[in-house]
């Protein structure tokens, strides 16, 4: 990336964002963050995550912009997928979320957009990259594409080396559910091998 670059990157929560964040400003690069995930279910833990990022972003000196959620968009776009079709569901998420970063993006003159869901193996890595590279030349934005899952790991020993509250489902409610069946049956097969 050039030296005139301004990235916005979109964030989903503090722990995902601490390896990006890194690997960027190893490149040069002082990303903005935007939060807009309406996805995040119940309220409550929307407000936890958010709060988290803020407090992190103030302590790193990492701008934080707030941008608008739209709860009614994703309860009609997105809900009604639900659980059939994860990869369907998952697209249509982003999809909102992304459009929202890259509108503000373009509103506030950034030559760039990115997003931290790209370190999580637990993301689509390729169907969210598919969505930011067709909306962000729609905004007139280059795409930031980073496949930051080898960090994964190491950001989740950072995140609880500096107590940063981790967060066990993407934030759906239908990603809070597939979340506990998986664990569940991680447990189920813990307990059958020592059977």
């Amino acid at each position: 990336m050039s030296g005139g670059a301004r990235l916005l990157l979109h964030a989903c929560c503090a722990p995902c964002s601490l390896e990006p964040v890194r690997h960027l400003r190893e490149e040069g690069l002082e990303p903005v963050i935007c939060w807009t995930n309406a996805n995040i279910q119940p309220l409550s833990e929307r407000e936890r995550r958010l709060h988290e990022l803020e407090g992190w972003c103030a302590s790193e000196g990492i701008e934080l912009i707030r941008a608008h959620e739209d709860d009614l968009a994703w309860e009609r776009g997105v809900a009604p997928i639900g659980a059939r079709d994860r990869e369907r569901r998952c697209r249509a998420c982003y999809g909102l979320r992304l459009a929202e970063a890259c509108r503000v993006a373009a509103e506030r003159g950034f030559t760039h957009v990115g997003t931290t869901l790209a370190v999580s193996p637990y993301q689509l890595f390729d169907t969210c990259n598919e969505v930011l590279e067709r909306l962000a030349p729609a905004h007139g934005l280059t795409p930031l594409i980073r496949d930051w899952r080898p960090w994964y790991a190491e950001a989740t020993l950072r995140s609880r080396e500096l107590g940063m509250y981790r967060q066990h489902y993407c934030g759906c409610r239908f990603s809070a559910a597939e979340a506990a069946l998986d664990r569940a049956r991680l447990r189920e097969e813990r307990r059958a091998a020592k059977r």
